[in-house]
């Protein structure tokens, strides 16, 4: 992976974003690359990103300086709901200024910057503004998080559709195999199905394989 700024997004909630965000960090981490994660909007969590805490201990490391100053948790809801709506509820709107400098900061110190969104990648910010929006404006590299459930095939090929539509840089596809809740033969299909898709409309993008990863507490 190139030095840069990614998006991690997923076809759906509770695909395992979290999961597949602190995995590909601990392989970046351990190659020897200089990389940090971001939770660009934690709902649902009062003065701490819970998935902040859960990258940290997947890729087997302390929290860190910037975790503590809240550079990788720059917005957080108290809120377990779309952003928009916990914005409302808390009755504080997202600061945009304020994502925009925290994710510009870590990108000074670090080589590779992970974001992980919240939900899928039309989820919305606020009334008017997607997290397509977002992702569009910056032109951040995506990567899509999607598994071997049944229905999966359909939702990937939506979002890829929309990718390809809006112009987004597709980087990857990172198939989730942790807690995919499927039968071998659907997985077995659904992967190569979409690599075979991948490969058609998106020879450039990348496959990533998530391991099924049992050694931490969800």
């Amino acid at each position: 992976m190139q030095n840069g700024i990614y998006f991690i997004t997923g076809i759906d909630t509770n695909i395992g974003k979290t999961i597949a965000t602190g995995l590909i960090a601990k392989k970046l981490l351990d190659s020897g690359q200089k990389v940090v994660t971001q939770k660009l909007v934690q709902t649902g969590n009062q003065d701490f990103s819970e998935d902040i805490l859960m990258h940290r201990q997947l890729m087997n490391i302390p929290l860190q300086p910037v975790d503590l100053s809240k550079k990788t948790m720059p917005e957080i809801f108290s809120y377990p709901s779309s952003p928009h709506l916990a914005a409302k509820i808390d009755k504080r709107p997202i600061d945009f200024e304020h994502l925009k400098f925290a994710t510009k900061e870590l990108k000074q110190e670090y080589d590779i910057v992970l974001i992980e969104g919240a939900g899928g990648i039309m989820v919305p910010l606020t009334e008017n503004y997607l997290t397509l929006d977002y992702v569009k404006e910056y032109q951040y590299p995506l990567i899509l998080v999607t598994n071997g459930k049944l229905g999966s095939i359909n939702h990937t090929l939506l979002n890829l559709h929309l990718i390809q539509t809006e112009n987004i840089p597709l980087y990857a596809i990172a198939y989730n195999h942790y807690q995919s809740n499927t039968n071998d033969v659907i997985e077995s299909d659904t992967i190569q199905y979409l690599q075979k898709y991948l490969s058609r409309y998106f020879p450039n993008a990348i496959w990533i394989d998530i391991p099924n990863y049992k050694g931490v507490n969800t």
